[in-house]
């Protein structure tokens, strides 16, 4: 089994920034409820006409080029969304075609916020047997088209945006060191999109009843991730055989200020070793991971050697986390 680690990071967020002012204009909110409950002070917006495809695309230029891997290089691409172009064909044929990536296998992942950890863990291990050598995992969402504008507990919490990262053979040793992944069915309702499936397809009852927006349980979904947060980042570290000492850095996924502080305070980890960028993304899903990860990363907070510990929950519900020691591009072997 081969050492697999991420050789190059990307991100990107449309240009148009939704405020807590703007929408103090849209729902009865303001800028003081929303930053106390959640910390978040502005989102991005996709524009009309703008599918999660070509932010997935964007993101993933900038990964490629960081790993210095060309496209056609490539043996898979995997899309995780809950916002796909299309309910088929995969978004990720899509991005790879536009990529010029005519060399790999291409799928779609789905576990709601925790699908960067799905992705990375899944695209892994076929690195990790030596059936592919290159592989590029992408997290996106678009949101904002799924958000119901008049319900004030939902429509404050989520943006869009894509991150991406390229996943290669490294030292051995270096990259992966553990995933924890898990799931419960029973909670799914807790956090969910009723209908435009085959279980509710979509009629003029369901687009009447607002149906095809996110419905989420707030107190419910708060009380699941503050605990299981801190319980697959625990078990993480033990899959590692690490101590939360030995930490350099948490990813943990953005949804929620105070969910992060419970998590960070339950491992013990120094705030100044995690990374914070939902005041200026909101939640966005299987994006939010990547993208504060390679803002991490173009922002100089990691370096070759350093122990990084990523987790989140999402819709599923799910949960996921992983620990990597990083090895980056600078590693050439």
């Amino acid at each position: 089994m081969y050492s697999v680690g991420i050789v190059g990071t990307g991100s990107y967020a449309p240009e148009k920034v939704l405020t807590n002012a703007d929408l103090e204009k849209m729902v009865d909110t303001n800028d003081e409820w929303i930053t106390t409950r959640t910390g978040i002070k502005e989102r991005h917006i996709v524009p009309d006409g703008m599918p999660v495809s070509e932010l997935c695309y964007q993101a993933a230029l900038r990964a490629l080029a960081a790993a210095r891997v060309g496209a056609e290089e490539l043996d898979l691409v995997i899309v995780m969304t809950v916002t796909g172009d299309y309910p088929f064909p995969a978004t990720a044929c899509l991005v790879a075609e536009r990529l010029g990536a005519k060399n790999c296998a291409a799928f779609d992942l789905e576990a709601g916020c925790s699908g960067f950890i799905y992705g990375a863990a899944t695209a892994s291990q076929f690195i990790a047997t030596g059936m592919y050598r290159s592989a590029l995992v992408i997290g996106a969402e678009t949101l904002s088209k799924l958000v119901n504008w008049e319900d004030r507990s939902t429509c404050v919490l989520f943006g869009d945006g894509a991150g991406a990262a390229v996943l290669q053979r490294v030292e051995e040793g270096a990259g992966f060191l553990s995933f924890e992944l898990g799931a419960d069915g029973g909670g799914g309702d807790l956090l969910m999109l009723p209908a435009g499936g085959s279980a509710h397809p979509p009629s003029v009852e369901t687009l009447a009843e607002k149906m095809h927006t996110i419905h989420m349980a707030g107190n419910e979904v708060f009380k699941f991730a503050v605990r299981i947060m801190g319980e697959a980042a625990v078990k993480a570290l033990e899959k590692a055989g690490l101590r939360k000492e030995e930490v350099d850095l948490l990813v943990p996924h953005q949804a929620n200020m105070r969910i992060v502080e419970s998590a960070v305070k339950r491992l013990g980890i120094s705030p100044e070793k995690v990374v914070i960028n939902l005041d200026r993304y909101g939640n966005m899903s299987a994006a939010s991971i990547p993208v504060a990860l390679d803002e991490a990363v173009r922002g100089g907070r990691v370096a070759q050697g350093d122990i990084l510990l990523m987790v989140a929950f999402g819709a599923g519900l799910t949960w996921g986390a992983a620990v990597l020691k990083w090895a980056g591009k600078e590693w050439n072997g």
